[in-house]
């Protein structure tokens, strides 16, 4: 069966042929390892996830690879301003190395609570600091880069075509660059592959340039050649990389090798909070620890996801989280209805449903049509092992640990809690709906939540 995905870089969805038959390498630009992760960045994780689940569901063997960025990432897009590990480092007196390794092992533990796969390689940007330095000599020997007394800089104009991934044309940034004009710039759109420290700069590293370190771009381009070669299958990352970040990993691949290094490049797109974009100035930045103190499995933030496309914007709410906590529930008590069923169910429903996911996952990681046809199994009045079993065949994808057997948790919520529940559940009973809402306001006021279902009531905390 074809897969389809959406190809930023020919802005049209195609049909996917690697390069390799029945492999695929596929590159991913992973964290600046300076603060926590948000979960507008685990957005983009998931999204990346479920690609890997999706080629492997059709039978491909993977070699993935992942960056950490523990240097060269500065505070601005446009060449300016200090190593965001630097100043992370300084702000909380620590060492720039113990910065990356603490936030690193966050980032994994985020990563292992939503069943998200580590790729194949993992490489941090400070031990590959010789590939980089290579990459860069190859450049300036091929006439892409110069030398100035700060920095080299990819030389732009040296290129057929610079934005074509994004879109940006360079005569159109002339009048008003998005970087701030270096005299010694040949052109004020250029941009640093490597930076020369000055001598208080706490990461730097010998090169045929002096005590240096690298710009944030040639990392990736370095070490996805290194390990995937100078072209490869897939190139995933935040759509807020298209327009700096991955157009010069483009321009860096031409001007060393003469090729754009990925054929497929896929983005995804943000996470909005109350429809409005994360920012620390509105308050509304969220990690996936604040979801898991708030009494949630993180596996519902994931299962959330999946009522978008990871092309589409999509809005956060704990209205949205508390929905999809109970759909997680209902789906895995469905579960265990059907592995514990006795009834038979033809060979030819559960290929016809095995059918419409699979073509569903394959059209661009459609979740949401996926989503649909697991309801439309989970649903079928014949309670059937077969169907079991086919449902884990869709975890292997979803990676919801569709059979997770659910806690009743009535145990660790107090018996005045409980006692009130039962109260309102009496008012309900005698239609006495001005003392159920009442109760319920004071069982709310009291730190939890109660929703009713088809058994009486679920209490959670809130």
């Amino acid at each position: 069966m074809d897969i389809y995905f959406y190809n930023t870089l020919t802005k049209n969805k195609e049909v996917f042929k690697p390069e390799e038959p029945g492999r695929v390498r596929m590159y991913s630009c992973g964290p600046t390892v300076y603060k926590d992760a948000t979960i507008g960045n685990m957005r983009t994780n998931i999204f990346q996830d479920i690609l890997r689940r999706v080629l492997r569901y059709n039978g491909y063997e993977l070699k993935h690879a992942m960056n950490i960025t523990d240097v060269g990432h500065l505070v601005s897009d446009a060449d300016e301003g200090e190593d965001k590990m630097i100043k992370s480092a300084r702000e909380m007196k620590k060492s720039p190395m113990d910065i990356a390794q603490h936030y690193t092992n966050l980032f994994f533990d985020d990563l292992k609570m939503l069943n998200i796969e580590t790729p194949e390689i993992v490489c941090r940007a400070t031990d590959h600091i010789e590939d980089m330095i290579e990459y860069v000599k190859r450049l300036i020997k091929r006439g892409y880069a110069y030398e100035t007394s700060t920095a080299i800089y990819f030389d732009v104009s040296k290129l057929d075509e610079y934005g074509i991934l994004s879109g940006i044309k360079l005569d159109d940034q002339k009048a008003g660059a998005r970087v701030k004009v270096d005299t010694e710039k040949r052109n004020p759109y250029d941009f640093a592959v490597w930076i020369k420290a000055p001598e208080n700069h706490l990461m730097k590293w010998d090169s045929p340039w002096g005590l240096s370190y690298p710009g944030w771009h040639i990392e990736c381009s370095a070490m996805g050649q290194k390990y995937l070669g100078k072209t490869f299958d897939i190139h995933t990352g935040g759509i807020d990389l298209i327009p700096t970040h991955h157009e010069n990993e483009i321009a860096q691949s031409k001007g060393a090798y003469g090729t754009i290094p990925a054929k497929y490049w896929m983005h995804g797109e943000y996470l909005l909070v109350n429809g409005r974009k994360m920012s620390k100035s509105i308050g509304n930045v969220y990690l996936l620890k604040d979801i898991v103190d708030k009494g949630y499995d993180p596996l519902v933030f994931r299962l959330f996801l999946y009522s978008s496309s990871y092309r589409i914007k999509i809005n956060f709410t704990w209205e949205a989280i508390d929905s999809n906590m109970k759909a997680l529930i209902k789906l895995r008590e469905a579960y265990q209805k059907h592995l514990n069923g006795t009834e038979d169910i033809s060979d030819e429903t559960i290929n016809e449903l095995e059918e419409k996911f699979h073509k569903a996952i394959n059209d661009d990681l459609n979740m949401p049509l996926a989503m649909s046809v697991v309801w439309d199994t989970i649903k079928k009045p014949v309670k059937s092992i077969k169907i079991a079993k086919l449902l884990k065949k869709f975890d292997t994808v979803l990676a919801l640990d569709i059979d997770k057997v659910e806690k009743n948790k009535a145990s660790e919520i107090p018996k005045e809690i409980i006692a009130l529940a039962e109260e309102r559940k009496k008012a309900r009973q005698n239609k006495n709906w001005a003392e159920s809402d009442r109760i319920r306001d004071e069982i709310t006021s009291k730190g939890y939540l109660i929703n009713d279902n088809k058994d009486g009531y679920n209490i959670t905390k809130s």
